[in-house]
């Protein structure tokens, strides 16, 4: 899709988001401006979440305008003293938090460790996430909030080259859900199936936060928001298809077409109400078995829960 087109094309958002905080993580890749201009542009007060503050606010300001309502928290969401500072920098400035979308997210090459002793494709792409979702409950309890995770279908298939054979999702070992720093060990270690791990464990989270707020009027989804021409894909590309990767991202979609799906979960009077629910773009969709066990869901949960209130 060409990129001049789709930005020229009407608001994704149709609501009216006048007094309402939206806090949107990723603010400074591609999918993650888009949704921080979309939600403005609806009238939302936007808190974007990002590691390099002051390069962020200024690349959102070309696109948001100085008078619109924004604001820039720095944090590195790959540590946990990161999104503990977060939260509590939000949570002090605003009681209610309407709109949360957690779009931070990485691939790494290889395996390494954040400070913390977790392996970084579960701080960034899932812990982040879960740990403003956490912290902020009573922030987005008190307004009722929407929270949207955005996921990769890479959950249901971590092949990368999907010709022939049948869809191989990542493997989820409960023994290892004892211990965040067991998550994507080193013996078998794939990076692009640690990256799907990752995204297994978010909306495997997700289906059980969602029940736990819906009595209090809080939805949770994740959301596959489709294959975007972001950094992630110059990093996912296999080694042999390297070369045409040009022609590869031109056959993608944009930020703005992948930013439409998670912008819909958040703001469409038509989904108000409708919670753990995972997305292949507009399309509800389904997930391994795993993420639907009631044991690993909690199990996950208190495990991620104690990393964050410690």
């Amino acid at each position: 899709m060409n990129a001049r087109r789709t930005r020229a094309a009407d608001p994704v958002v149709g609501a009216d988001l006048t007094g309402q905080v939206a806090v949107v993580t990723g603010a400074g890749g591609g999918m993650g401006r888009v949704v921080v201009d979309e939600l403005a542009r609806a009238g939302a007060h936007v808190v974007a979440v990002a590691r390099d503050a002051p390069r962020t606010e200024r690349l959102l300001r070309e696109t948001v305008g100085a008078h619109a309502g924004l604001e820039v928290v720095q944090a590195d969401l790959s540590l946990r003293q990161g999104v503990v500072d977060a939260a509590a920098a939000i949570g002090r400035r605003h009681a209610q938090v309407h709109l949360l979308v957690n779009n931070a997210g990485a691939h790494f090459p290889d395996r390494r460790l954040t400070p913390d002793g977790v392996e970084r494709h579960v701080a960034v792409d899932y812990l982040a996430g879960f740990g403003l979702t956490h912290l902020l409950q009573e922030n987005l309890v008190a307004a009722a909030a929407r929270v949207v995770h955005v996921a990769s279908d890479t959950l249901n298939d971590t092949r990368q080259v999907k010709v022939v054979g049948r869809a191989r999702p990542p493997r989820l070992d409960p023994a290892h859900l004892a211990d965040l720093t067991l998550l994507n060990p080193a013996d078998g270690f794939v990076a692009f199936e640690a990256y799907a791990r990752a995204k297994l464990l978010t909306v495997t989270s997700g289906y059980h936060v969602a029940r736990l707020l819906r009595p209090h009027g809080v939805t949770v989804n994740s959301v596959h928001p489709g294959i975007v021409a972001t950094g992630i894909i110059d990093d996912v590309v296999p080694p042999a298809l390297r070369p045409l990767g040009p022609l590869i991202r031109r056959a993608l979609l944009t930020p703005r077409d992948g930013a439409a799906a998670a912008l819909r979960l958040a703001t469409d009077p038509a989904l108000a109400g409708v919670t753990g629910r995972y997305y292949h773009r507009e399309r509800v969709a389904t997930t391994p078995d795993v993420s639907h066990d009631a044991a690993v869901q909690q199990r996950l949960h208190d495990v991620s829960a104690r990393w964050f209130d410690r």
